[in-house]
């Protein structure tokens, strides 16, 4: 019997479902002040907002992808969405990207490496589709790896003020781990492997030695010494970029992203395989209601949960995860995980009446607004579709661009 996740049909309704995620976020353009706004549950634009330069970073990545595919209007929505980065959130006196913008200035004029990460993704994957992006691309380079990166312990801070003056105190995990997917996307648009062991270095640490240390859980929050908070944001359950406790999806992240690392390192990394293994049983362990269907966004230290609402992202890394160490080791069990984690995205999180997947249920399954209120993200909804359809051996934009 053919694999659930290689059925003709399947790559089919994949193949579909991608192109009603673009045509959603087509809508996302402000062709007057430049960049993108975030859209509502029924897609219109949120215009009473700043733009977010992590929105439009990842919306530059996805409609590149979508050139890639041959949707129509993708290619002109990348065009806009580079130049907005350049116009909109270009930092001209210092360098580097504000957090959020209008048309008129920044609003929020912080340097975070959680953007930053976003702005070299989408750069590379710009890159790899055919546009113009090697200026983005050389200053996000170049700020990761002069004012981002500590030498010391290896790993990237949160951020600084606008002026590079003044840090933050505070360390994440979830910032260090973007940079490892757009390192590995900046190595495929430049051939410089040298991002390759970048990558490795920031796993080995997050991985290696915090997560295999604390049972294949990933801390999340450090100290400006990188010593794990596990009481940070006690008090802040919800917080969407910083929430209190562990979370399930970004260890099925972290197990995607291993999977790939290990194929571009080359010999000597199994043990990116048998942590990624690890981390998913852990997360599936943890996370997954098997009664209700759909994981918990945060668990505590014993596993229990915390924020019990289902947020559509984790739904897609499971995906992810699921469908590259299935191709990894063969073994059918990630098979039929990949479909079941496909089966509560599609009886629950894709929205058949307005479009694009809702963001966030409620533990019963029902669409929630509390800490997601539209659909502002399409990056990772849309990667869910290609992870079956490209072989975890590349980054999804140098797969498309190769015809694999």
């Amino acid at each position: 019997m053919v694999p659930w996740i290689d059925s003709p049909g399947h790559r089919d309704w994949l193949s579909d479902q991608a192109g009603r995620l673009l045509d959603f976020y087509l809508g996302a353009a402000d062709f007057d002040g430049g960049g993108f706004w975030e859209l509502d549950r029924t897609g219109a634009p949120v215009t009473g907002r700043p733009k977010e330069l992590w929105v439009n970073a990842r919306l530059v990545h996805c409609f590149a992808l979508g050139s890639l595919l041959g949707h129509p209007g993708c290619a002109a929505l990348a065009e806009h969405g580079l130049d907005g980065l350049r116009r909109v959130f270009h930092d001209p006196d210092h360098g580097g990207w504000y957090w959020s913008a209008t048309a008129q200035g920044p609003v929020d004029s912080r340097k975070q490496t959680y953007g930053h990460a976003f702005v070299l993704l989408a750069a590379s994957t710009a890159t790899q589709a055919g546009f113009g992006a090697s200026d983005l691309l050389a200053e996000a380079v170049d700020l990761i790896g002069t004012r981002l990166f500590e030498p010391g312990p290896g790993l990237y801070v949160e951020g600084w003020d606008r002026s590079w003056t003044t840090g933050e105190a505070y360390r994440g995990q979830n910032p260090n781990m973007h940079l490892v997917e757009a390192f590995m996307a900046a190595a495929e648009a430049t051939g410089d492997r040298g991002f390759i062991d970048r990558a490795g270095a920031v796993a080995a640490r997050i991985i290696g030695e915090f997560a295999a240390a604390d049972g294949w859980r990933i801390p999340e929050h450090y100290t400006a010494g990188w010593q794990p908070q596990p009481e940070f944001h006690r008090d802040k359950p919800r917080d969407v970029l910083r929430p209190y406790g562990y979370t399930p999806g970004h260890s099925l992240e972290w197990a995607r992203l291993l999977i790939q690392l290990r194929a571009a390192a080359g010999a000597g990394h199994d043990w990116m395989l048998d942590a990624a293994r690890q981390l998913f049983t852990r997360a599936v362990a943890d996370g997954w209601d098997a009664r209700r269907t759909g994981f918990v966004y945060t668990v505590g230290g014993d596993g229990a949960p915390v924020v019990a609402d289902r947020f559509h992202w984790v739904a897609t890394e499971a995906i992810g995860a699921a469908a590259y160490l299935y191709r990894a080791t063969g073994d059918p069990a990630y098979d039929d995980w990949y479909r079941r984690f496909w089966d509560h995205a599609a009886l629950y999180l894709i929205d058949r009446h307005d479009g694009s997947w809702w963001h966030e249920l409620t533990p019963a399954n029902q669409p929630g607004h509390t800490t997601w209120p539209g659909k502002p993200d399409l990056y990772h909804a849309l990667q869910a579709t290609l992870f079956a359809r490209t072989p975890p051996t590349a980054g999804l934009a140098a797969a498309l661009a190769t015809g694999r």
